[in-house]
């Protein structure tokens, strides 16, 4: 079941939903703490959840106000790089750059990706850390070679 999981993790890693950060969380759990990343994880979508509405709403308002847009981005972003969602990150790059530029459909259409990657690595991870939970403490997490 180990196989398994560093497997899963392996290939959420060459698909491009999570990056070197992940790897980094996984390294801070141990026999103290073995639920550490998926705690994260599960702060991460309560908290990027009520990001996500404050960013609906602004994006509701017309005119766009692309500061306070961007500003709610960059927050959002941060959040989702703290955890290596990189494909999620990817797209609030995205989303910032259509901000600067004033750019509303650009805005629009990168959020509805942005929450398309959002909602695939939500269900993704729910799948990796049900596979650790029945696998038991995880051996310490190793970088993908």
């Amino acid at each position: 079941m180990h196989r398994r999981l560093a497997s899963m993790r392996k290939s959420l890693l060459d698909q491009g939903f999570l990056d070197e950060q992940f790897i980094q969380l996984e390294e801070l759990q141990d026999d103290s703490n073995p639920n550490f990343v998926e705690e994260i994880a599960a702060s991460y979508y309560r908290d990027s959840a009520r990001q996500m509405l404050n960013i609906d709403q602004a994006l509701d308002k017309y005119p766009l106000d692309f500061a306070k847009l961007d500003n709610l981005m960059h927050q959002f972003r941060g959040s989702s790089s703290s955890i290596g969602a990189k494909k999620v990150k990817n797209e609030s790059t995205q989303f910032q750059e259509h901000c600067r530029t004033g750019n509303a459909e650009g805005c629009r259409r990168t959020y509805r990706q942005l929450k398309k990657e959002y909602a695939t690595l939500k269900k993704k991870l729910e799948a990796y850390f049900q596979l650790a939970r029945q696998a038991g403490p995880l051996e310490t997490a190793s970088r993908p070679k």
